[in-house]
């Protein structure tokens, strides 16, 4: 029997989504483990479909967040890559069966026995639940190393956004050759740091998007060579066949037809976006143009170090709102809306920790929501 030690956060219970204290426990720190006191969250959009089962696949109760940073307060005997008082962070992945192909060549992302951070089980049957808590523990090669220079706040989205996008400008050859036109379908959380590391790549970079509201920030502030509206149809017209790479973040449902037309001969069309219905693929502008679609998620644990190490050279954090724990279900009725600039991260070290149970007991119970205890 696993040894269990308490732990404090908030859960969603059902598909509502809505989130609520929530006592649970975690395994004891093992001889492989480092134990992390969580300083920071960030709230990513797949925290938003779990927490409500848009993919079928939620299984409750479940703490979301796996954009985390902390501090190790405790290590196994075997760890010698971290000691207590080191600066760490916990990303999507937390297990893999360390001998596959995949697995051998540092996709452990790609492992068919991965476990995720949260909404998954360890090998030992028990429920795994993410970041929106007070601690976690975690085998130490699914533990990254955070650089001195990257913030605990604005750094927290790497984990997930960050490397969501590093890891397919590597993969499909757009940091080969500097100077090359990568187009980011969508300024949200992942395609404004798109932009960033595009940029530090040595990109040519062009926002797309259906309205001009957010031309002037992704210019002026992220560092965009141009934007392009889509429903410009001359501005579309004239952008025909000009770009050697796109990456499509869009979540919701849409059309990749007037994407594919961007493309030069040879472009590639990179998705990361998940949306709860299949897209259309048109056949004719992929053959008739020699044009590429592919997929990405993350990124292996080397790559993702590689990828912080990066962002900390060449000063590369997310665009963040910093909240407290208990303004998380307005910022998901916000996340749902895209009314954010650009990632939601929490302050779960000093929100958590300063409300006194009885507190949040009197104000859930004022709002109807329930407090659940899972041991």
């Amino acid at each position: 029997m696993v040894d269990r030690s308490k732990a404090f956060g908030w859960a969603a219970n059902d598909e509502s989504g809505v989130l609520s204290p929530f006592h649970f426990s975690r395994r004891e720190n093992g001889e492989n483990d480092v134990t992390v006191k969580i300083l920071f969250c960030g709230v990513c959009h797949s925290d938003l479909h779990t927490i409500k089962n848009h993919w079928g696949i939620s299984r409750y109760p479940i703490v979301p967040g796996h954009e985390i940073v902390g501090i190790a307060t405790k290590v196994g005997k075997n760890v010698t890559k971290f000691k207590e008082g080191d600066r760490v962070g916990v990303g999507v992945i937390i297990g893999s069966c360390e001998s596959c192909e995949s697995c051998n060549q540092d996709l452990e992302n790609y492992c068919p026995e991965v476990v995720f951070t949260y909404n998954s089980r360890s090998s030992d049957r028990t429920r795994n639940q993410g970041g929106y808590s007070d601690v976690i523990v975690v085998d130490h090669r699914f533990v990254l190393s955070i650089p001195d220079g990257l913030p605990s706040d604005a750094g927290a989205p790497l984990l997930c956004a960050g490397i969501t996008v590093y890891s397919p400008m590597k993969y499909y050859g757009m940091t080969e050759e500097s100077g090359k036109h990568l187009g980011v379908n969508g300024l949200g959380g992942l395609g404004h740091i798109a932009v960033k590391i595009g940029k530090a790549f040595g990109l040519r970079v062009t926002v797309i998007s259906r309205s001009s509201d957010k031309e002037s920030e992704a210019i002026d502030r992220l560092g965009a060579d141009s934007f392009l509206v889509t429903t410009d149809s001359q501005k579309m017209k004239d952008a025909v066949g000009t770009m050697d790479f796109i990456i499509d973040t869009v979540s919701a449902e849409h059309a990749l037809l007037p994407l594919f037309s961007l493309l030069k001969v040879s472009g590639k069309l990179v998705t990361l976006g998940l949306p709860e219905k299949s897209l259309e693929l048109p056949m004719f502008p992929l053959v008739l143009g020699r044009k590429m679609v592919g997929g990405s998620q993350i990124g292996g644990m080397k790559e993702t170090q590689e990828m912080l190490e990066f962002c900390a050279k060449h000063n590369i954090v997310a665009d963040i709102e910093l909240i407290k724990m208990s303004d998380i279900n307005s910022a998901m009725d916000r996340l749902a809306k895209s009314d954010v600039r650009y990632r939601f991260v929490i302050d779960v070290a000093n929100s958590l920790v300063t409300e006194s149970s009885a507190e949040i007991l009197e104000e859930h119970v004022d709002h109807g929501v329930s407090i659940t205890s899972r041991f």
